[in-house]
């Protein structure tokens, strides 16, 4: 299985999957052309795509979901509560590309198992994603607000899972956001801080070691690459694991493709 963060940032996210037969794209929050152009550049044709699955209608993540589908054909996969909101937002999309699911449930698309589950954010029915290939998994978790046991059942035993690490909590309660979009943030329906992404992988860590994991969605007002990365490694030392020994730790690109892994 490939797995490749083509952005990840409060300015778009879009993340590519492919096993040997399918090719999917999770979310497509940047405009149509952005993401064909990074998908080319890692080798992808986007014609190829079998399809976009949708986390929740904010536009960073859905932005270039309706061009992509009308360019090349794509299904589009949301739950009903999802689409009903996001419909009018992406423009005319064919009948046949649009695909309902329960906000837990399975999808195979040829040789992938996509499973979605509930995360806590202020959209209507915000879902997680696991993609299952060959006894492999690879996990998308952003845009959550607290970590719940829903959260950790899902993504503990993947090989790679891309996960929040959205904010420093004093650049964001001394920055110039108002104070109701401050609160919002900081909400259990909000983002998750660096700090709590650094528990979060501490949890993680006692049911598979060796983990791969991505850090995204990284406010650009907020946080900053470097203090997300040493803030997370620093909970970590305090909690003994290391990094490069116990946990393959990196950082998803806000502007390009980030490095494609092979799981």
């Amino acid at each position: 299985m490939k797995f490749c963060s083509l952005y990840s940032g409060s300015s778009g996210n879009s993340i590519f999957i492919a096993s040997e037969n399918a090719r999917i794209l999770i979310d497509a929050g940047l405009p149509g052309k952005k993401i064909d152009e990074a998908l080319k550049s890692i080798g992808e044709d986007p014609k190829d795509l079998d399809g976009i699955f949708v986390t929740h209608e904010h536009s960073d993540h859905i932005k270039g979901i309706g061009v992509l589908s009308r360019k090349y054909d794509i299904p589009i996969y949301s739950n009903a509560d999802t689409w009903t909101v996001m419909e009018g937002l992406i423009g005319k999309i064919k009948e046949h590309n649009i695909r309902i699911m329960d906000r837990r449930s399975t999808m195979s698309i040829k040789d992938l198992d996509v499973i979605s589950f509930n995360i806590p954010h202020d959209a209507v029915a915000p879902v997680g994603y696991t993609v299952h290939c060959n006894g492999k998994k690879a996990s998308v978790t952003t845009d959550f607000g607290i970590y719940t046991e829903e959260i950790r059942d899902n993504i503990k035993d993947s090989e790679v899972i891309l996960l929040e690490s959205n904010h420093d909590i004093n650049m964001l309660k001394f920055g110039p956001y108002p104070y109701t979009l401050k609160r919002r943030i900081l909400s259990e329906v909000g983002h998750l801080s660096n700090d709590d992404c650094g528990k979060a992988i501490v949890d993680l860590i006692n049911y598979k070691s060796n983990k791969r994991i991505i850090l995204g969605h990284l406010s650009g007002t907020n946080n900053h690459p470097d203090l997300a990365l040493e803030t997370v490694i620093g909970v970590l030392r305090e909690n003994n694991i290391k990094q490069n020994e116990d946990i393959d730790l990196s950082m998803a690109n806000r502007h390009c493709p980030s490095e494609l892994i092979v799981v």
